[in-house]
């Protein structure tokens, strides 16, 4: 019998340089560096040129990214109109995803054979720049024109995580709002071969383009298992209310066998270690917004649902109120995740192309055996693939 295995689970497809996770000391590594320590210590533009380049920049080559992400934060006119075309009631990981395809159209225009627009490591590079500095105003235009807002052009005297902000909701953020919104765009930036990288991995290993890969990673990102998980943690709080309903809420909840966002993971087994740097930042934002009854449902439902379950929390929940502190629409926390896993994507992007086999797993087939449509007659073509299957085959 064929040994399945659903999901992959347990499959090692390929190798990476990119990011794993070390189960000793249960720390996910982006090149080798933990990324608490990432998150603790560098701005989210060093965090970016590590995934790309391998190493942490020096001050000239930090400043040169910052110099080149800068020249390319305005929201051009063609991916405005692109995305006013969409309405308002339309989920925002779809204005992201118009978004990327209509920046990848441009980028690729009269490039008529498609293995130049495969692009060159170099030039993939550039893209990934160009495409990473282009998606806080998306993301932030969308929030802005849910809410009836107008456009806000960006700053070239804020970082990216400031300036993130400040496109967003039109004032200059308080110091702690940006360090936890930096910490959590590094936490969010790359997380070896999950659901959404392995869809961009399989669409370059076909030689697309890396926007393609890109647009299928959003797709993938989008579900409720994967990205979408930190908008459901988001409702799950807003369902229970308050600290003191959590136990009624989870009873319920268990014995009707709801899956319970923000908790579980298909890698960590002793909990997430992304958790306790998100935690700390999200305690910081409660402090700083005065809403001890956010860290007080927050514990209790952690703690009840440990308690009962002996399942932990995930990057998703912690994440999840945080950026609600900020002042994050919840259908925007998913393209965040965006604007910071893109930076991973590309990498993964990048290493696919540099040592490419294209990724065709097999199926175990339980549907009907052979069988023939009555009164059909096959022609000369049909029976001489018959006789022929390894030419048929595609």
């Amino acid at each position: 019998m064929t040994d399945i295995k659903k999901g992959l689970a347990g499959v090692t497809v390929d190798e990476t340089a990119v990011s794993k996770v070390n189960p000793e000391t249960n720390s996910l590594l982006y090149r080798g560096y933990p990324v608490q320590e990432l998150a603790a210590t560098q701005p989210f533009e060093a965090v970016a040129y590590l995934l790309w380049n391998g190493e942490l920049p020096n001050g000239a080559q930090l400043a040169e990214l910052r110099q080149v992400e800068r020249a390319h934060r305005a929201l051009t006119d063609d991916v405005r109109a692109a995305i006013d075309l969409l309405p308002t009631s339309a989920h925002p990981m779809d204005e992201v995803r118009t978004a990327v395809s209509v920046i990848g159209a441009r980028e690729t225009a009269g490039i008529s054979n498609v293995m130049d627009a495969v692009g060159t490591p170099e030039g993939n590079l550039e893209r990934s720049v160009r495409l990473w500095a282009q998606l806080p105003a998306v993301v932030a235009y969308g929030q802005r024109r849910r809410r009836g807002d107008e456009l806000v052009e960006p700053r070239d005297d804020l970082d990216y995580s400031a300036n993130f902000l400040w496109m967003t909701f039109g004032e200059v953020a308080d110091a702690v709002v940006v360090d936890a919104f930096n910490r959590s765009m590094i936490l969010y930036a790359e997380h070896s071969f999950n659901a959404s990288t392995f869809t961009a991995r399989v669409i370059a290993s076909t030689l697309s383009d890396l926007y393609s890969a890109v647009v299928g990673a959003i797709g993938a990102l989008k579900g409720p298992l994967h990205g979408g998980a930190n908008e459901a943690v988001l409702h799950v709080f807003t369902e229970i209310g308050s600290a003191a309903d959590v136990g009624s809420w989870l009873d319920a909840a268990l014995a009707e066998k709801r899956k319970i966002m923000g908790f579980g993971h298909r890698v960590y087994k002793r909990g997430d270690s992304r958790v306790p740097t998100m935690k700390a930042a999200l305690d910081t934002l409660v402090a700083h917004y005065d809403r001890p009854d956010v860290a007080a449902l927050y514990d209790a439902l952690e703690a009840q649902f440990v308690e009962r379950k002996g399942i932990y929390p995930n990057l998703d929940y912690p994440s999840g109120p945080a950026y609600d502190l900020m002042g994050f629409d919840t259908l925007t926390f998913t393209p965040l995740f965006v604007a910071a896993r893109v930076t991973g994507w590309t990498a993964h992007v990048r290493e696919q192309q540099a040592s490419n086999a294209l990724i065709r797993p097999l199926s175990a087939y339980v549907g009907p055996d052979e069988r023939h449509v009555e009164g059909y007659v096959p022609d000369a073509a049909d029976v001489d693939a018959q006789e022929r299957p390894e030419e048929a085959a595609g």
